[in-house]
């Protein structure tokens, strides 16, 4: 067992169901940016040839993270791989053959949240930052959707519905109490 992380009593305010929740909203919103980079045209003279695909293939590369993190998930929500499945239009056995050991990487990042690097001083997480540290992610992701008007005026788009710990009594904190 590892030792103590200064993040670990905010992530045990909340369920796996929650943090596999944040880490979606994280990868979906990367997926949103890089795709909002394509847009604009102004800057094309000034990229050079192929680069537009070079930023698609980041795309698409995001997007499979995000689909991971869905299946993710999808699994701590109780949902069976015939049921994930069929949403990839693939069979149950395929999708598990594809997918179990991302989330059995997940399960087993809670029980060694971060490993040491080969000077052993500094700690490598191995949660995703969003469930790492879910205080700042949710303060970032609130923000993000406000900004883009996403819950229509509501500062806490995100975060307002995410599964918490059933030990948990402590509310998710606001964005004046994270940046403060």
């Amino acid at each position: 067992m590892s030792e103590a992380t200064p993040y670990d009593h905010d992530r045990a305010a909340y369920s796996r169901e929650g943090l596999a929740r944040l880490v979606l909203a994280d990868n979906a919103t990367a997926v949103a940016d890089s795709a909002a980079g394509l847009v604009g045209t102004r800057n094309d003279a000034d990229t050079g040839l192929g680069g537009r695909v070079s930023q698609a293939r980041q795309l698409i590369e995001l997007a499979e993270r995000t689909l991971i993190s869905a299946i993710i998930y999808e699994a701590e929500r109780g949902s069976s791989w015939t049921q994930i499945a069929a949403y990839l239009e693939i069979s149950a056995e395929d999708a598990e053959e594809c997918y179990s050991s991302a989330v059995q990487a997940w399960k087993d990042a809670f029980d060694e949240p971060y490993r040491l690097d080969e000077t052993g001083r500094k700690r490598i997480p191995q949660l995703p930052t969003a469930a790492y540290d879910p205080n700042w992610a949710c303060a970032q992701l609130d923000r993000w959707a406000y900004l883009r008007h996403l819950g229509i005026d509501d500062r806490q788009a995100v975060s307002a519905s995410l599964v918490m710990a059933e030990s948990a009594g402590e509310p998710i904190p606001t964005e004046e109490e994270t940046t403060h």
